[in-house]
This record gives C-alpha cells, structure tokens and sequence, in this order.
C-alpha cells in the first residue's frame, strides 16, 4: 500500500527519456502537492506528487498514472484516457451532397471526399460542431457558432455574420438558425427560397429551390417551392423540390412536386430520422436500419444493413453513419463520393 506524505517544498521529478540521437536522465523541479505514488526517482523516500501544470499530458500520464483528475493539467485534453492513449477518432456526423460528402470526426474536424472540381471536397482547418455539403460547395458551423463556407464562390456568396446554432446546404441555398431562433439564407434566390419565412424555429433544412423550417411548436414553414402540410412534427428534410418531415408518431410525410418525391408509403415503420435527396428520400428506423424509398438510379435507394445512428440522401447517392462511427456510402460512386475515408 502507497502512503501519502504532505510536504510544502520543491521535489525534482527525475525519469529517463528517450530521445532522437540522445538518450539520459531528465528533472523537472516543481512546487509539491499531495497524492499517492512514489516520487519516480526514490528520492528521501517522499510520496509527494509533483504538480503537472504545464507537463505534457501523455508525459504526465505515463509517469503518474494513480494521480487524481484534480491534479492532472487543466489544458489535459479530454480525449486521454487514463493510461494515456488517445480515444480513436471516429466520426460523429455525415452529408451527402451533389458529388461529395463531407463527415464530422469526433475531434471537430472535417473530413471530406468525391468531386473536389470547386474546391467542395477541402474543408479548412479549425474545429466544428456540424457540416454540410450542397452542390459545388459546403458549410460549417464552427465550435464558436460561426460559419465558414468552401468551395464555389458562385454557388453560395459568404455566409452572414453573427452566430448560429445549426446550418443546412443545399443547391446553391444555405439557411442556419441563429441563436434567437430566426432564419437566416443566403445564395439562389430562385423562387425566393433565399427568403425565410418570420418566427423562431429549433431547425432548417436548404433544399433544392426551396427550404423548411421546423418551427418551436412542431408546425413546419416552408419557402421558395416548398408547399405546406398540417400537423407537427419532430424534423423536416427539403430535398429537390420537394420536402420529407417526420411525424410526432414517427411516421414519415412527404410532400411538394410529387414527380420528385417519393411515396412515403413505401417507407413502413417508425422513424427517429429522415433525409430528402433528389427524387429519393431516407429514413432512419427507431431500430437503426434505413429504409429508402422513391427512384433507385445507381441504387441510391439501396441501403445495406444496420445498424446505423443517421443517413443522408444525395444526389445519386446516399450516406450513414454506422453505430460504431464508420461511414457507409452506396449509389453513383463516379466522382469516389460514395467510397468514404477512414476517421
């Protein structure tokens, strides 16, 4: 059994490092704390753990692996485990766009792929909370709520000032909620899709000339081609000219230009998640598989099996997200948009 001393003084942690071309012995001298552990290097026989602010953290870990949370750096990033590896990097989220997709990684960045023609496929550096991908070009919401944009200038002008809680591209449309729960859109202003409606919603979704909102009370708003439904829902998907909302039951309504959108009675059973594409939509089973309904081509409308924490429908082609943060893709593959990376 450890025994824990307190001491007020100065100890000089010693340990043998192993270094490019040189190999010795290292100290580091810093104020004294109290916890378990012997001092590495025996010294007077004192338990007195060096404090580790400004230690390197796998240095600081593999060192003194018993040492409590409270001691370890403040700057510890969270991702360590207490042996000092890393947690794998996996990705949290996924778009599918026109001829690429982008993924969120758990660690903030953003990984994408397929058609890079516009620059659609390099995301900048920094870390973010969502992303998504349209035509030509993507979006996403930094981890300090703003919003940067890549890709064709052309197809979506920059995004508005301020901050934003959650964003959604489309063809040449991008809408994001602000933190007040307006709606802000920028881009195509064809069928005045670029123009929300007024009042405070939870989420939006840009589609292909027309955009929704999921409004606070349940109802949902739609603008440009967009068209209306009664009832409430818990989310809403535009796709291309034609929208997808999931009700409060769980089942799946679309509506709009019914030459794009699918039956939704080809979708049976209960949902937790539903994604328009163009003349094909998506949905994610309370039991993790995906059913997808309207035009097959390239056999977009072909998921494989579960299970799977989210989808989003495409172009010619479709994504989920895998319970264990893979990504699957399956359709049109022409541009690579349908053969994802590792996290």
């Amino acid at each position: 059994m450890k025994k824990i001393v307190k001491q007020q003084g100065t100890s000089c942690l010693c340990a043998v490092l192993l270094v490019v071309s040189m190999s010795g012995t290292a100290c580091f001298r810093t104020p004294l704390g109290s916890a378990s552990g012997l001092t590495p290097d025996g010294s007077a026989g004192h338990l007195d753990a060096p404090n580790l602010i400004g230690a390197k953290p796998d240095l600081a870990l593999a060192l003194w692996p018993d040492v409590p949370p409270d001691l370890l750096p403040p700057d510890l990033p969270p991702d360590l485990r207490p042996g000092g590896e890393p947690a794998a990097v996996t990705f949290a989220s996924v778009s599918a766009g026109y001829n690429s997709a982008c993924g969120l990684r758990t660690d903030g960045t953003i990984a994408c792929w397929g058609d890079n023609s516009s620059g659609e496929a390099t995301p900048p550096a920094g870390t973010f909370a969502s992303v998504g991908a349209g035509v030509h070009f993507a979006c996403g919401l930094r981890t300090d709520g703003t919003i940067a944009c890549w890709g064709d200038s052309y197809a979506v002008p920059t995004p508005p000032a301020g901050t934003f809680t959650s964003i959604s591209v489309g063809d040449g449309l991008a809408c994001g909620v602000r933190t007040n729960g307006t709606i802000a859109c920028w881009g195509t202003v064809f069928f005045g899709a670029a123009v929300p409606l007024a009042g405070t919603f939870a989420s939006v979704s840009a589609g292909d000339g027309s955009a929704c909102g999921l409004r606070t009370d349940g109802t949902i708003a739609c603008w440009g081609y967009g068209g209306v439904v009664a009832g409430t829902f818990t989310s809403v998907s535009a796709g291309a000219y034609f929208a997808c909302g999931l009700r409060t039951n769980g089942t799946m309504a679309c509506w709009g230009d019914y030459s794009q959108a699918p039956p939704p009675a080809g979708a049976a059973g209960t949902f937790a998640f539903v994604s328009a594409g163009d003349s094909f939509a998506c949905g994610l089973r309370t039991d993790g598989t995906i059913a997808c309904v309207g035009d097959d081509a390239s056999g977009r409308a072909t998921p494989p099996a579960g299970p799977f924490a989210s989808v989003s429908a495409g172009y010619l082609f479709a994504c989920g997200l895998r319970t264990d943060g893979t990504i699957a893709c399956w359709g049109d593959n022409s541009f690579g948009e349908a053969t994802p990376p590792a996290p």
